[in-house]
């Protein structure tokens, strides 16, 4: 099941990668909706980069591992990460289209590694045009805000 969607942004590339690739600032934001995320090791994030993270979906506990597996600063970044019953990869896209305006291009797929998986994400299925104006509504509002902060540096 995929999900993808493209924003323009009013900023430069680098701007728009450096707020993109705050996993620190993820990070923080999963912490304040329920979630438990660990980083394994410290400095900056580089390639290979692994997380912990465990949450509550349908009332039961859940863990999953992500590791950052592409990154190629200013233009993408990928995530791989595994559950119990679930493989899901994320890639973000920057593409410049001028000095001051980029392109950002986010998907996300989920595949089921078990029967299990494939009864819970039916319900998904049933509801994806639903699900993928969200998706495409929390990625325009990640833009506007990194618009913002271009525009009205702290």
């Amino acid at each position: 099941m995929k999900f993808s969607t493209r924003e323009d942004i009013e900023a430069p590339i680098a701007h728009v990668f450096e707020k993109a690739s705050d996993f620190a600032a993820f990070e923080r934001r999963a912490l304040r909706h329920g979630a438990r995320v660990y980083r394994q090791g410290d400095g900056p994030v580089t390639l290979g980069a692994k997380w912990e993270i465990e949450f509550r979906l349908r009332g039961r506990n859940r863990k999953m591992q992500a590791t950052l597996a592409a990154i190629d600063a200013p233009e993408m970044y990928r995530f791989d990460a595994v559950s119990e019953h679930l493989i899901a990869q994320s890639s973000v896209t920057l593409v410049a289209l001028s000095p001051n305006r980029t392109r950002i291009l986010v998907a996300f797929d989920l595949q089921p590694r078990s029967l299990t998986a494939r009864v819970m994400l039916q319900p998904l299925k049933l509801a994806k045009a639903k699900l993928t104006q969200q998706f495409k509504g929390r990625v325009l509002e990640f833009a506007k805000d990194i618009e913002h902060d271009y525009r009205n540096p702290a």
